[in-house]
């Protein structure tokens, strides 16, 4: 027993399910995190991005290409699969909201530890992410204003928003590196990130499991669409790479550039913004992540792709 409740407490993955399933159990408890899901995502941004190196960006000739490729492939390709997949299947504009914040979203920094694992181009993935995380202060106002200006969203506001869940974190962040400091907050920093996606992905699944029981027919609807958004365009996106010969260390990297978004991110703009029922495509799409990069491990144990 305590040997399962130390997994539960060390392992990414065991930790993302453990929130899920507590949100399940245990979400009339949600609400009284709502409040505090600011403060969560603060942190956990800041911290997360530590693993964030701003060296490459010193020499325009490293990281221009890579940088606009990251915003790209997060943005426009992804983008251009999910929103009308969602317009066509979501039943409401508040569910459909909730997946235009995730087309905003930036991407999810899990992607540079997993580029280190599944063997592909680390620093590409570091310079990706960053040009997509800068991208989005511009590019995520616009992409919601574009599809959900009815809703009064004001495009000030949300750069405002942007600049306090990106740009201070960002700040913060460098402060945290600063070497006396960062050989306190190295050990603990992962723990903190996944704790604090945690208690993000809780709040959602909990103030909104009434519908994970009630209707199961959307919930079926809503990872269809995520699915065919993370899985089916990042294994499309990596079969054109294969044809066009591309490596397979870019191709792997590029693969999750694609597909994998911030889901902490994503829920609590989607609640900030649109209200409950909108975050609910974000704490799905959190499980859809997990199971994105487990399948990317075991292709890559497998040796699958070559």
């Amino acid at each position: 027993m305590i040997n399962f409740l130390k997994r539960i407490l060390i392992n990414r993955n065991s930790i993302l399910i453990f929130a899920v399933v507590l949100g399940l159990v245990a979400g009339d408890t949600a609400s009284f995190f709502k409040d505090y899901t600011f403060l969560a995502l603060a942190v956990t941004m800041a911290f997360s991005m530590t693993g964030i190196s701003l060296e490459y960006l010193r020499k325009p000739s490293n990281f221009a290409k890579p940088m606009l490729m990251g915003a790209f492939l997060n943005y426009v390709l992804f983008s251009m699969v999910l929103i009308p997949l969602a317009w066509w299947v979501m039943p409401n504009k508040n569910l459909f909201y909730g997946f235009v914040v995730i087309a905003a979203a930036p991407p999810g920094v899990a992607i540079i530890p997993f580029s280190y694992i599944l063997k592909g181009r680390v620093e590409y993935a570091i310079i990706g992410v960053t040009g997509a995380f800068l991208a989005s202060i511009i590019i995520a106002p616009l992409i919601v204003n574009l599809f959900a200006s009815s809703q009064g969203v004001k495009p000030y506001d949300l750069f405002i928003m942007m600049v306090q869940l990106v740009v201070i974190p960002m700040l913060v962040s460098r402060f945290l590196l600063y070497k006396p400091l960062f050989k306190y907050i190295e050990p603990i920093r992962g723990k903190v990130v996944d704790w604090g996606f945690a208690i993000l992905i809780f709040v959602a699944v909990g103030i909104n499991r009434h519908i994970f029981f009630a209707n199961p027919i959307l919930l079926v609807k809503i990872s269809l669409v995520l699915g065919l958004a993370t899985f089916g365009l990042g294994l499309a996106f990596d079969v054109v790479a294969k044809y066009l010969k591309l490596d397979y260390s870019l191709r792997v990297t590029q693969s999750m550039l694609i597909a994998i978004k911030s889901s902490g991110f994503s829920v609590f703009t989607a609640l900030a913004l649109f209200g409950k029922e909108a975050a609910i495509p974000s704490a799905v799409m959190a499980v859809m992540v997990l199971l994105y990069l487990i399948f990317l491990s075991l292709r890559s144990n497998k040796s699958i792709v070559k």
